[in-house]
């Protein structure tokens, strides 16, 4: 399923072949937690600015509007017109985000809804009975994903639980996917790597995991506090040990800066609120630094966001335009921020990719590093 086409150092330029479509790698996945990006950004927008993969929440979508729901309207991708490959998080990042809200014990954890407070569980097979409902190109494993800091005893008691979890998770799928009212019969199983930052918990996780030859790997567990020097330091001690041939996938990762870091620490799959969730707020990156577009010297300045964008925001509107609209708080200056990031990442993977086609990486990314630390 994934065709390795190129490496630059260690970087890694491939092709993740699925049931929804081939996948061009590295690639930022575009969030839309509740089947929605955030900013009144539509499905037929996500094509526009180039977006591969939609990423999804299973939490989210079970609460409302119900797996249950989506399954008889023909799964997620029908539920949301996209036909494209879909990603669903299991539901494991919500036992961190929540952590006031839940209980965790060996057979799954028990929430308390964020919505209405009603009582919910969820272990390995509900998560992959609701992912499949879903029916999503990709289904995460249910995991934990602990707080850091943690203590190593609790980080280490916490691995060993996930793998048990890991090994529930790929028996239920592939029960459900012979199941005959299974709408996607084909959805793949993505492996979860945890420890905390504990280097040796890591590496035994990811040996352990490995063995299981699911279709691609996570590590998950890191964005969650710790510094970027010690992310980086756990993914080159993880890295070795993660199969060559499935990709790899950092979670919650991050900005342009974090991409590509990652990308030269082989890493493939990405994906992160921040491109939306800024553009909101009326921050946004550009190839040459970020941009706040609230400050008062963009009033009167009529140029795009960036002259060498290309997205439907820098090709039609100015930066004063777009800061009354925040300034009137109308929508729009949400949307076309929003539309302006996801177009500016997915633009930035192209270069990605090619960079390692041309067996030029490191160049590209010691250049691009000093812009993206640039404020402008």
């Amino acid at each position: 399923m994934f065709k390795l086409l190129a490496k630059s150092g260690r970087a890694r330029r491939g092709e993740f072949h699925t049931p929804h479509g081939v996948i061009q790698t590295p690639v930022f996945m575009n969030v839309a937690t509740l089947a929605a990006i955030k900013g009144a950004v539509s499905t037929v927008d996500l094509k526009e600015v180039g977006c591969q993969v939609a990423l999804c929440n299973t939490y989210h979508l079970h609460l409302r509007p119900g797996d249950k729901i989506i399954k008889e309207l023909g799964g997620l991708h029908r539920f949301m017109n996209w036909d494209r490959p879909i990603l669903t998080d299991s539901g494991g990042f919500q036992v961190f985000s929540l952590s006031a809200l839940r209980k965790i014990k060996e057979e799954g954890v028990y929430f308390s809804s964020h919505i209405d407070g009603r009582k919910i569980f969820m272990g390995p097979e509900e998560s992959m009975q609701i992912q499949s409902n879903l029916a999503s190109t990709i289904a995460m494993a249910f995991d934990e994903c602990v707080e850091n800091p943690s203590t190593y005893e609790y980080t280490k008691e916490s691995c060993e639980r996930t793998v048990r979890w890991l090994i529930r998770c790929k028996k239920e799928m592939d029960r459900l996917n012979k199941l005959p009212d299974t709408i996607n019969k084909e959805q793949m199983l993505f492996g979860i790597n945890q420890g905390g930052i504990y280097e040796d918990l890591r590496i035994e996780n990811m040996k352990q995991i490995a063995e299981l030859d699911l279709p691609g790997y996570a590590i998950g567990g890191l964005a969650v506090g710790e510094s970027h020097e010690e992310m980086y330091r756990i993914i080159d001690a993880v890295e070795p040990y993660m199969p060559a041939d499935k990709p790899r996938y950092l979670m919650g990762v991050g900005t342009p800066s974090n991409i590509l870091e990652a990308v030269s620490r082989g890493i493939d799959f990405f994906d992160c609120v921040i491109a939306s969730r800024n553009a909101r707020h009326a921050s946004v990156f550009t190839e040459h630094g970020t941009m706040h577009l609230l400050n008062a010297k963009y009033e009167k300045d009529d140029r795009p966001i960036d002259p060498d964008c290309g997205c439907p925001a820098c090709t039609n509107y100015s930066r004063a335009y777009i800061r009354h609209l925040f300034k009137a708080k109308e929508m729009l200056a949400m949307r076309l921020c929003v539309l302006h990031n996801l177009y500016m990442y997915n633009h930035l993977m192209e270069n990605i990719r090619k960079a390692i086609e041309e067996d030029r990486f490191e160049e590209y990314k010691k250049e691009k590093l000093k812009d993206f630390n640039m404020r402008l």
